[in-house]
């Protein structure tokens, strides 16, 4: 004997299963998206770190040089040389992996205040 009221429920509980299903599903591949993007700026922060450190060290071989280098090093990272500035010493550079660009400037560190000019004593 069917209880009266009740038939118009039946199949409900697997529409709900499919919406949880879908949610869960789209949330999956929400955090998917957000982790590769945080990997790619990850790998284009590296890739720049290296190709500036790259280009400092050998800014006074020549702007050519130094850039050819970081573009090198960058290459080697999976990144893409963007940009290469040198200016004395210091190296300006900007790598792209799969659209992500990060900037990353390397160089001498500059004097602290107060101890450039501390006469010994």
């Amino acid at each position: 004997m069917r209880r009266a009221g009740r038939d118009g429920e039946r199949g409900s509980a697997t529409v709900w299963s499919l919406g949880v299903v879908a949610v869960l599903l789209a949330l999956f591949a929400a955090g998917l998206l957000l982790v590769q993007a945080v990997v790619l700026r990850h790998r284009a922060g590296a890739a720049a770190d290296l190709a500036a450190l790259a280009a400092a060290d050998h800014a006074l071989d020549g702007r050519e040089r130094a850039c050819a280098l970081a573009a090198k090093v960058a290459t080697a990272q999976g990144a893409r040389l963007a940009d290469c500035t040198v200016t004395g010493e210091v190296a300006d550079v900007v790598a792209e992996v799969h659209g992500v660009r990060i900037r990353s400037r390397a160089g001498p560190p500059l004097p602290t205040p107060g101890t450039a000019s501390a006469p010994d004593g």
